[in-house]
C-alpha cells in the first residue's frame, strides 16, 4: 500500500517527521555541549583534554551498544518508546552532569546514562520510524526529520554557548536537561500508533535466523557499514567534539567560534534536506560518494583558519553542506537494497559503527593534541578517510526496485 502520494497527503507521516525533528534537536544539542564545556572543565578541575575526549568517546561507545537494540525495537513497535525513553535518559544524564565533582561522576552521567539516551534518540531510530510511513518522498521525509539534529544545534548552540560564557556550564546543562524532559511526554503522546491509521506500517514479525548471515554476505551492507564508520570518525568524532576547542586554540573567542558552529549547523540543515530530496531523484551511490569526497576536501580549508574568521566561516559552510547529508541517502539505500523489514536492525548496526568510528576520532584527536599541541595530523587523517569512504560508496550499484527483505525466511 502506498503510504503517500503527495507532500500533503500523509498527515500522520509528516506528524511523525515533526516530532522526530524536535527530538533529535534536543539530543544532539545536549551531546554537542561537551565541546563547549571542555575548556571550562580543564580550568575548573584540571582535567586533560585527553580525559574529556575519553568521556565523549565512551558516550559514543554507549551509543554503539544501544543502537542495534533500539533499531530492532523500532522495527517491531515504531519510534514512540525509543524516543520517549531516550529523551528521559538524556535529560537525567544532563542533570546528573551538573552535580558532578569527580571524574567517575562525569563518566557515569554523561558517558553512561546520557550516552545510552543519545544512542536511543538517534538518526537510525528516526530514519526507520519515518521510512515506513512513506513510499514517494521517502528520501525527502527522512532528510527533513534527521535535519532536526542540525536545526536544533543551529537554534540552541549559540544560546547554550552564551549561557556557558555568561552564567556557567552547570546552568547550560540544566537548560538542556529540562528541554529533553519536557519533550519526552510529548513524544510519547504524539507518536502513539493508531490502529485505524492507514499509513501505519504492517506488523513485520520476527527476523529469520539467516538474516544476519545474509547481511554479512552483502557487499552493499559492507560498503554502507565501513563508509558509515568513517562518517562517524570525520563528523561526530573530530568535528563535533574538537572543532570548538580547535577554534579556541586558533585564537577565536567563544562568540566567534559558536557563530561558526551555528553557520555549520545552518548549512547542515540545508545539506541534509537537499540530499534527501536528491536521493529521490538521482543516482544515490554517486550522490553519496560525492558527499564524502567533498567533505574530505573541506579539511584543507580547516587547516588554514588560524586567525582568519572568513576562512573559518567558509569551512563551516562547505563542511555543513556535506555533514549529515549522508544520512538520508544511506537510509534510502538501506530501504531499497536491504529491505524495510530489517531497516531498523541494519540502521542500528550502521549507527553502532558510526558511533565507534566517532569514538575513535574523539579519543585519538585528544591524544594527538596533548602529544603535539596541534590538530594538523587529525585533520589530514580525516581528509584521507573521508575521500576513501567516497570511493567505497561508488562501488554500490543503483537499484530503485526494492529487493525482498533479508528477514524473509
Amino acid at each position: 500500500m502506498r503510504a503517500d502520494t503527495a507532500l500533503g497527503a500523509n498527515f500522520r507521516g509528516w506528524l511523525v517527521v515533526g516530532v522526530c525533528f524536535v527530538a533529535l534537536a534536543a539530543s544532539f544539542s545536549a551531546r554537542s555541549s561537551l565541546g563547549l564545556a571542555m575548556p571550562s572543565w580543564e580550568q575548573e578541575f584540571g582535567w586533560s583534554r585527553t580525559f574529556v575526549s575519553t568521556v565523549g568517546a565512551l558516550a559514543l561507545v554507549a551509543m554503539a551498544l544501544a543502537a542495534p537494540f533500539t533499531g530492532r525495537l523500532v522495527d517491531r513497535h515504531g519510534p514512540q518508546a525509543p524516543l520517549a525513553i531516550g529523551l528521559v535518559m538524556v535529560g537525567f544524564g544532563a542533570l546528573a552532569t551538573t552535580t558532578m565533582t569527580e571524574r567517575w561522576h562525569l563518566l557515569g552521567a554523561f558517558s553512561g546514562l546520557a550516552g545510552l539516551g543519545f544512542g536511543t534518540v538517534a538518526m537510525h531510530v528516526v530514519a526507520t520510524g519515518v521510512a515506513v510511513h512513506f513510499v514517494a518522498n521517502r528520501g525527502l521525509a527522512i532528510g527533513v526529520a534527521t535535519a532536526g539534529a542540525t536545526a536544533g544545534q543551529l537554534a540552541l548552540m549559540p544560546l547554550i554557548g552564551l549561557v556557558f560564557a555568561e552564567v556557567g556550564w552547570r546552568t547550560g546543562f540544566t537548560g538542556v536537561a529540562l528541554l529533553a524532559l519536557a519533550l519526552a511526554p510529548l513524544a510519547w503522546v504524539l507518536l502513539r500508533a493508531r490502529r485505524t491509521d492507514p499509513t501505519r506500517a504492517a506488523p513485520r514479525g520476527p527476523i529469520a535466523p539467516a538474516a544476519p548471515l545474509r547481511l554479512l554476505r552483502s557487499p552493499v551492507f559492507h560498503a554502507l557499514l565501513w563508509s558509515y564508520v568513517i562518517c562517524g570518525f570525520t563528523t561526530s568524532g573530530v568535528i563535533e567534539v574538537h572543532l570548538l576547542p580547535y577554534a579556541t586554540a586558533c585564537g577565536f573567542p567563544p562568540q566567534q567560534s559558536t557563530l561558526a558552529y551555528g553557520v555549520l549547523m545552518a548549512f547542515n540543515l540545508v545539506g541534509t534536506v537537499t540530499a534527501g530530496w536528491l536521493a529521490d531523484r538521482m543516482h544515490r551511490p554517486l550522490l553519496l560518494g560525492i558527499i564524502y569526497i567533498v567533505r574530505g576536501l573541506s579539511f584543507l580549508i580547516l587547516i588554514r583558519i588560524v586567525g582568519d574568521l572568513p576562512t573559518l566561516l567558509i569551512f563551516a559552510v562547505v563542511f555543513g553542506l556535506f555533514d549529515y547529508a549522508t544520512v538520508p541517502v544511506t537510509a534510502s539505500l538501506v530501504s531499497s537494497h536491504l529491505g524495510l523489514r530489517v531497516m531498523g536492525l541494519v540502521m542500528g548496526i550502521l549507527s553502532a559503527g558510526h558511533a565507534l568510528g566517532a569514538a575513535a576520532g574523539a579519543f585519538l584527536a585528544g591524544v594527538l593534541y596533548d602529544a603535539f599541541a596541534q590538530y594538523l595530523w587529525v585533520w589530514l587523517a580525516a581528509m584521507l578517510l573521508a575521500i576513501g569512504a567516497g570511493f567505497i560508496c561508488l562501488t554500490i550499484r543503483e537499484r530503485r526496485t526494492p529487493t525482498p527483505a533479508l528477514a524473509t525466511a
